[in-house]
Protein backbone atom coordinates (compact mmCIF):
# COMPACT_ATOMS: atom_id res chain seq x y z
CA UNK A 1 0.00 0.00 0.00
CA UNK A 2 1.40 3.42 -0.98
CA UNK A 3 1.09 5.69 2.05
CA UNK A 4 2.07 9.37 2.02
CA UNK A 5 1.66 11.65 4.99
CA UNK A 6 0.87 15.35 5.01
CA UNK A 7 2.19 16.87 8.21
CA UNK A 8 2.54 20.35 9.62
CA UNK A 9 1.51 22.55 12.47
CA UNK A 10 -2.06 23.74 13.07
CA UNK A 11 -3.53 25.94 10.31
CA UNK A 12 -0.68 25.19 7.92
CA UNK A 13 -3.01 24.11 5.12
CA UNK A 14 -2.90 20.32 5.55
CA UNK A 15 -6.59 19.69 4.92
CA UNK A 16 -6.71 22.02 1.92
CA UNK A 17 -3.75 20.21 0.34
CA UNK A 18 -5.16 16.75 1.12
CA UNK A 19 -8.48 17.75 -0.45
CA UNK A 20 -6.72 18.97 -3.61
CA UNK A 21 -4.55 15.84 -3.84
CA UNK A 22 -7.51 13.49 -3.43
CA UNK A 23 -9.32 15.36 -6.20
CA UNK A 24 -6.30 15.31 -8.53
CA UNK A 25 -5.52 11.61 -8.07
CA UNK A 26 -9.19 10.54 -8.17
CA UNK A 27 -9.71 12.47 -11.43
CA UNK A 28 -6.86 10.41 -12.88
CA UNK A 29 -8.68 7.20 -11.99
CA UNK A 30 -6.67 6.20 -8.93
CA UNK A 31 -8.34 4.73 -5.86
CA UNK A 32 -7.46 7.08 -3.00
CA UNK A 33 -8.22 6.67 0.70
CA UNK A 34 -7.42 9.00 3.57
CA UNK A 35 -6.67 8.72 7.27
CA UNK A 36 -7.08 11.83 9.43
CA UNK A 37 -5.56 12.07 12.89
CA UNK A 38 -7.48 14.15 15.42
CA UNK A 39 -5.82 15.50 18.56
CA UNK A 40 -9.13 15.79 20.36
CA UNK A 41 -12.28 13.87 21.10
CA UNK A 42 -14.57 13.72 18.10
CA UNK A 43 -17.84 12.12 17.17
CA UNK A 44 -19.39 11.28 13.81
CA UNK A 45 -22.62 10.28 15.46
CA UNK A 46 -25.43 12.31 17.04
CA UNK A 47 -27.24 11.79 20.29
CA UNK A 48 -30.67 10.29 19.74
CA UNK A 49 -29.70 8.31 16.63
CA UNK A 50 -29.96 4.53 16.94
CA UNK A 51 -26.22 4.02 16.38
CA UNK A 52 -25.41 6.53 19.12
CA UNK A 53 -27.78 4.73 21.43
CA UNK A 54 -26.02 1.42 20.67
CA UNK A 55 -22.62 2.96 21.50
CA UNK A 56 -23.95 4.63 24.63
CA UNK A 57 -25.31 1.29 25.78
CA UNK A 58 -21.77 -0.14 25.62
CA UNK A 59 -21.30 -1.60 22.14
CA UNK A 60 -17.61 -1.83 21.29
CA UNK A 61 -18.21 -1.52 17.54
CA UNK A 62 -21.19 -0.22 15.60
CA UNK A 63 -21.59 -0.40 11.84
CA UNK A 64 -24.09 1.88 10.16
CA UNK A 65 -24.87 0.84 6.60
CA UNK A 66 -27.04 1.99 3.73
CA UNK A 67 -26.96 1.54 -0.03
CA UNK A 68 -24.85 4.72 -0.29
CA UNK A 69 -22.12 4.07 2.36
CA UNK A 70 -21.19 2.30 5.54
CA UNK A 71 -19.23 3.43 8.56
CA UNK A 72 -17.61 1.53 11.39
CA UNK A 73 -17.30 3.21 14.77
CA UNK A 74 -14.99 1.56 17.26
CA UNK A 75 -15.02 2.67 20.89
CA UNK A 76 -11.62 2.39 22.56
CA UNK A 77 -13.14 2.36 26.04
CA UNK A 78 -9.83 3.19 27.71
CA UNK A 79 -7.56 1.24 25.35
CA UNK A 80 -4.50 2.89 23.81
CA UNK A 81 -4.90 4.92 20.64
CA UNK A 82 -4.28 2.65 17.63
CA UNK A 83 -1.12 3.08 15.59
CA UNK A 84 -1.23 4.20 11.98
CA UNK A 85 -0.38 0.65 10.86
CA UNK A 86 -3.31 -0.73 12.85
CA UNK A 87 -5.65 1.79 11.24
CA UNK A 88 -4.29 1.14 7.73
CA UNK A 89 -5.06 -2.56 8.19
CA UNK A 90 -8.78 -1.67 8.24
CA UNK A 91 -8.72 0.01 4.82
CA UNK A 92 -9.69 -1.68 1.59
CA UNK A 93 -6.89 -1.84 -1.00
CA UNK A 94 -6.18 1.51 -2.68
CA UNK A 95 -3.62 2.94 -5.06
CA UNK A 96 -2.72 5.65 -2.56
CA UNK A 97 -3.51 6.44 1.06
CA UNK A 98 -3.02 10.04 2.13
CA UNK A 99 -2.52 10.46 5.87
CA UNK A 100 -3.19 13.83 7.47
CA UNK A 101 -1.39 14.28 10.73
CA UNK A 102 0.48 11.43 12.41
CA UNK A 103 3.65 13.53 12.29
CA UNK A 104 5.51 11.05 14.53
CA UNK A 105 5.76 8.00 12.31
CA UNK A 106 8.17 6.39 9.92
CA UNK A 107 5.93 6.56 6.85
CA UNK A 108 7.05 8.99 4.13
CA UNK A 109 5.65 12.47 4.73
CA UNK A 110 5.53 15.87 3.13
CA UNK A 111 5.94 18.71 5.59
CA UNK A 112 3.88 21.84 5.07
CA UNK A 113 5.69 24.91 6.35
CA UNK A 114 4.16 28.34 5.85
CA UNK A 115 5.61 31.79 6.25
CA UNK A 116 5.07 32.99 9.80
CA UNK A 117 3.74 29.63 10.96
CA UNK A 118 4.12 28.51 14.54
CA UNK A 119 6.28 25.56 15.52
CA UNK A 120 9.73 24.35 14.58
CA UNK A 121 10.47 22.49 11.33
CA UNK A 122 9.44 18.84 11.40
CA UNK A 123 12.12 17.59 9.02
CA UNK A 124 15.10 15.82 10.46
CA UNK A 125 17.32 12.81 10.01
CA UNK A 126 15.37 9.61 9.66
CA UNK A 127 11.93 10.98 10.55
CA UNK A 128 10.26 10.22 7.21
CA UNK A 129 9.94 13.76 5.81
CA UNK A 130 10.84 13.48 2.11
CA UNK A 131 9.93 16.95 0.83
CA UNK A 132 8.93 20.40 1.99
CA UNK A 133 5.69 21.98 0.72
CA UNK A 134 5.81 25.70 1.36
CA UNK A 135 4.82 29.21 0.40
CA UNK A 136 8.22 30.57 1.48
CA UNK A 137 10.41 32.21 -1.17
CA UNK A 138 13.69 30.64 -0.02
CA UNK A 139 13.20 28.08 2.75
CA UNK A 140 16.23 26.63 4.48
CA UNK A 141 16.00 22.92 3.69
CA UNK A 142 18.06 20.20 2.03
CA UNK A 143 14.83 18.49 0.95
CA UNK A 144 13.04 18.91 -2.38
CA UNK A 145 10.92 22.09 -2.25
CA UNK A 146 7.35 21.97 -3.59
CA UNK A 147 5.07 24.98 -4.02
CA UNK A 148 2.09 24.94 -1.66
CA UNK A 149 0.02 27.00 -4.09
CA UNK A 150 0.48 24.40 -6.90
CA UNK A 151 -0.98 21.07 -5.73
CA UNK A 152 -0.55 19.56 -9.23
CA UNK A 153 3.23 19.74 -8.73
CA UNK A 154 2.89 18.15 -5.30
CA UNK A 155 0.76 15.36 -6.84
CA UNK A 156 3.34 14.84 -9.60
CA UNK A 157 6.08 14.48 -6.94
CA UNK A 158 4.02 11.91 -5.00
CA UNK A 159 3.21 9.95 -8.16
CA UNK A 160 6.90 9.87 -9.09
CA UNK A 161 7.90 8.78 -5.60
CA UNK A 162 5.59 5.75 -5.75
CA UNK A 163 5.79 5.09 -9.49
CA UNK A 164 2.10 5.87 -9.97
CA UNK A 165 0.75 6.98 -13.36
CA UNK A 166 0.34 10.72 -13.70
Amino acid sequence: MNVIGIAGWKNSGKTTLVEALVSIFSARGLAVSTVKHAHHDFDIDRPGKDSHRHRSAGAREVIVASRERWALMHELRGEAEPSLDELLAHLAPADLVIVEGFRHGLHPRLEIRRQGAEGPPLEGDGNGVIALVTDMAEPASALPILPLQRPEEVARFIAGYFGLPF
